[in-house]
This record gives structure tokens, C-alpha cells and sequence, in this order.
């Protein structure tokens, strides 16, 4: 997120993200794990530091969810879904003072090539800041986040305990770049991974680096994105919030300001679009659960 000292048009960027509205736990959006750990929101248990349960290691769990998230990854390039952002500044009276939104549906066209469709894109009203190619590919890979077993290797993953989230019995890791690579963005926070489905049902924690370049600072604030489990197999994002306070230092043009941000992202109606080609992950058929579906006219975007 960039800071402007007067109203810009934002650049409209494609691959913005969709939503579904849920009740959710409440939690702190930090980068620190340990202080999110220690929190305890509501719909959490306390944070059971002993070591994983059924004769696995934590190196050996981290592998086992590394692969399912990339079953995962390969299978939500099959699904159609809408895609909603709505970005916020917020004033001293907790009052939205500017404003960008937009929903998408991603969706494939008659020749099976994935595509969006802007669908709502009312006129943008932020004018304390503009948002910034970071942002838009934060939006499509890192809140929506992924560990694969080809992302793996950059990362450093660490066991924290295991812990329940509502109904559901986690595992809980550290998770951040080992290497800051130039030009590059990483996640950093925590993730917690279902100890049935081994896939990731919760992150919490930011993008990193925030570029502090007097002159052309680029900041972003934490977020956490919730999973929901779609056709009985896969964890897909359903809802992210991101908020915070993003300090913008003093510069030739500017005076140093605090600003209030919220962001919230909404993934929906998920939908399998039929396949004209088989994915395969491990030896096995994971286009349409192996199952072949007839193919069939991409359905008409919702009003």
C-alpha cells in the first residue's frame, strides 16, 4: 500500500479475490507467533506444546501437508469461484473515509482457458493511499496462502503444539522466509493444519518485505484468511481480514501520517468446472476426483 498526498485513480489489476460471509472465531491479526499463540481468542484452545500425536515427527507432518497443499493448489486451478476485495481507510472515528471494491468471477471460457470477470467495480474512493502491484499479487498468493512441496524449500517451518479451532483438532506451525530475495514476497506468521485432512485451515500473520525506502515506501498490514472444505476433500480460503495502523514517514512531499486499514476478501461458489485435460499428483487422477464429467457450458456470471 502506497501513500498519496492528494486523490489518484487506482490501476485497476485483475486476479482480485472472492467472498463468502461466515461467522468466524475471533483473532488478532500479528506477525509475531508466539504473541498470537498467547492470546487465546475466542473459539481456541490453549496451545498444547507437546509433540505430535500417531508416532509422526513434526518434519514428517510438515512434509505430508507440504504434498496435500499442492494437491490443493492444482485442484483449485479446476474450480470456478467469485472473488471479492473491499479496501478501507478508516478515520479517528472508526469511520471509512475512502474506499476501493471490486468482484470478480473467475471462471474458464469455451475453450477451457481460465479468465475474470469484473462483475462490480463502483468508482474508487481512496485518496490517503493507492494501492500498489504488491498489493493486487498479495491478494492473489499470499492471503489466500499456500505451502507447497516446491514453496517448502524457502521456507523455515516450525512446530509450535497442537491446538483446537472450534471443532476442528490442528497442528500449529511457524512459518517464514529463510532467505529475503529481492524483488520477491513471503509470507510470515503462522499456519495451523488439520490433523485429519493434513491441509491448511487457518493462516495468520503478513507479507513480507515491507519496502521502507523513504520515497517510495510500500506497507502492508497483517491479516488472517480462514478455510473452509469444499466437495468433502479440499480446504479452500473462503474469508480474509487484514487491519492495521501503516506509518508513513515524513518526505519531501509529505508529512509523516498513520494510516488505518482494512482490507476484506471473500472467496464463493466454489464450483468444479468440467476438465479437458486429467491433472495428475502422485500417480493419481485428482481431476474431478478421477471421475470424468461431461463437458459442459461455463455458468453465467451472478448479477
Amino acid at each position: 500500500m502506497k501513500h498519496t498526498a492528494f486523490p489518484k485513480a487506482m490501476t485497476i489489476a485483475a486476479l482480485l479475490l472472492t467472498l463468502s460471509a461466515r461467522p468466524i472465531p475471533a483473532i488478532a491479526a500479528v506477525a509475531n507467533s508466539a504473541s498470537a499463540a498467547e492470546q487465546d481468542p475466542a473459539g481456541f484452545s490453549r496451545l498444547d506444546p507437546t509433540p505430535p500425536s500417531g508416532g509422526l515427527t513434526a518434519d514428517q507432518i510438515v512434509q505430508k501437508f507440504s504434498a496435500r497443499e499442492t494437491e490443493f493448489d492444482l485442484a483449485r486451478q479446476t474450480y470456478i469461484f467469485r472473488q471479492s476485495v473491499k479496501v478501507q481507510t478508516i478515520d479517528d472515528g472508526n469511520r471509512p473515509d475512502g474506499e476501493y471494491q471490486q468482484v470478480t468471477d473467475i471462471t474458464f471460457n469455451r475453450d477451457g482457458k481460465r479468465e475474470e470477470r469484473v462483475v462490480f467495480a463502483p468508482q474508487n474512493t481512496l485518496e490517503r493511499v493507492m494501492m500498489s502491484p504488491a498489493d493486487f499479487q498479495d491478494i492473489e498468493h499470499r492471503l489466500p496462502f499456500v505451502l507447497t512441496t516446491a514453496d517448502l524449500p524457502q521456507y523455515d517451518v516450525t512446530y509450535l503444539g497442537r491446538q483446537k479451532v472450534d471443532e476442528l483438532d490442528t497442528y500449529v506451525f511457524s512459518a517464514g522466509p529463510k532467505v529475503l530475495v529481492k524483488g520477491k514476497r513471503y509470507f510470515q506468521g503462522k499456519v495451523w493444519v488439520d490433523q485429519q485432512d493434513f491441509q491448511i485451515v487457518l493462516v495468520n500473520g503478513k507479507s513480507v518485505p515491507d519496502d521502507k525506502r523513504k520515497g517510495h515506501e510500500d506497507l502492508s498490514p497483517p491479516f488472517t484468511t480462514y478455510y473452509e472444505q469444499i466437495d468433502g476433500k479440499y480446504w479452500f480460503p473462503t474469508y480474509t481480514k487484514a487491519e492495521g495502523n501503516l506509518h508513513f514517514a515524513a518526505d519531501n512531499y509529505t508529512a509523516g501520517q498513520d494510516v488505518h486499514m482494512q482490507t476484506i476478501v471473500k472467496y464463493s461458489d466454489y464450483k468444479r468446472f468440467r476438465a479437458t485435460s486429467k491433472i495428475i499428483y502422485n500417480g493419481e487422477d485428482i481431476t474431478n476426483n478421477g471421475a470424468e464429467t461431461p463437458a459442459t457450458t461455463p455458468p453465467k456470471p451472478k448479477p
